[in-house]
């Protein structure tokens, strides 16, 4: 999957407000060329939602592991919620992963950083993990969406 088409999957889902951040938005500039996704049945609305799924393309600071300063490399990030996160790794967000390799292409691992958070990632999503992430990413949407109905309600 490219970045470009995990966007026009995300947007196909109702609701979801997609911030791409760049130079003179008023965001940081490392997060320019990323893209953050959060459940907002109203873009209007003044507070920007936690996202529920990020796709990143650069090390930030204390995340280095997935070495995204390769060409090309980007990676997606998934609040999976802790059933996901277990069926997915074998063990609880709060246990370390013990072979989850941060660099591996096209496999679903433990969040190097925010794994504990029941927290997943795919970095360059391919025909192994093309149809996972996109299940991934619809889960972590209906979890984003079923919290801001009992928030709202």
């Amino acid at each position: 999957m490219t970045i470009d088409e995990i966007i026009a999957f995300m947007q196909d889902l109702d609701g979801v407000l997609t911030l791409r951040p760049e130079p003179g938005d008023g965001s940081p500039e490392i997060s320019w060329g990323d893209t953050f996704f959060s459940y907002s049945p109203d873009p209007a609305a003044p507070r920007t939602p936690q996202p529920f799924a990020t796709i990143v393309t650069k090390n930030y600071p204390g995340d280095e592991s997935s070495r995204l300063d390769r060409p090309g490399t980007f990676r997606v990030n998934i609040a999976a919620g802790k059933e996901a996160f277990i069926e997915r790794t074998g063990h609880a967000p709060h246990e370390p992963a013990v072979d989850d390799d941060p660099a591996l292409t096209d496999a679903v691992i433990a969040h190097p950083v925010y794994g504990s958070a029941g927290w997943l990632a795919v970095v360059n999503p391919g025909r192994r993990t093309d149809a996972a992430t996109c299940e991934l990413l619809r889960s972590a949407y209906h979890l984003a969406r079923s919290r801001h109905e009992r928030r709202a309600g």
